[in-house]
């Protein structure tokens, strides 16, 4: 099986950012954005996601946070998508319950070539830090519609915002884990259309 490592660079007039992704690490991270809250988030996903994570990212954080994050996402969904290569023997499918003390996250996700996001959750705080959590829906937006995923993410319940960020993050790591993982007895590509 090839390797599943990308690099890729995306530079605009108002972000930089460099990245690399191995889909089939240890979860070791070196992440930099100047968004301490989302580069906590990002290391948790890639660590319950079993994927390694190099970002170093530079954006205009002293207009707001919206363009470095929501490119960050755009940048990750179009490594994710590169790494995959023809999906050969990926289970397709990955969905992950995540408690977080007493907020609860689902996460479901299917590398379906269909860009989707369903998101269900709600948040009290406008930010965590010098992050704003409206853009948790920005990221995952990014992402999905970026590496062609259709992309499920719900808050069953919960209260405080950063727990449930927190699991919301986890869970997605794990529902790649279990989506991007591949069946060395059954190298084919999971479509009855014979193509993802």
């Amino acid at each position: 099986m090839e390797k599943r490592i990308v690099a890729l660079e995306r530079n605009t007039k108002e972000t930089q950012i460099k990245l690399s992704l191995n889909l089939d690490g240890t979860g070791k991270t070196s992440i930099e954005t100047g968004v301490g809250f989302f580069d906590h988030m990002l290391d948790l996903m890639a660590f319950h996601g079993m994927f390694d994570l190099d970002i170093k990212a530079k954006g205009d954080l002293v207009v707001c946070d919206h363009h470095l994050v929501e490119d960050v996402g755009i940048i990750f969904g179009k490594a994710f998508l590169k790494a995959l290569g023809d999906k050969r023997g990926i289970r397709r499918y990955g969905t992950f319950f995540l408690p977080m003390d007493e907020s609860l996250a689902q996460v479901s996700l299917d590398i379906s070539g269909r860009s989707f996001l369903v998101f269900d959750c709600n948040f009290n705080r406008e930010s965590i830090g010098n992050f704003s959590t409206e853009m948790v829906k920005e990221f995952f937006r990014a992402f999905a519609f970026n590496s062609e995923i259709t992309l499920h993410e719900r808050i069953i319940y919960g209260e405080n915002d950063h727990h449930k960020i927190e699991a919301l993050f986890k869970a997605t790591g794990r529902a790649i884990r279990e989506a991007k993982e591949v069946d060395k007895s059954n190298m084919v590509i999971p479509s009855s259309k014979g193509m993802l």
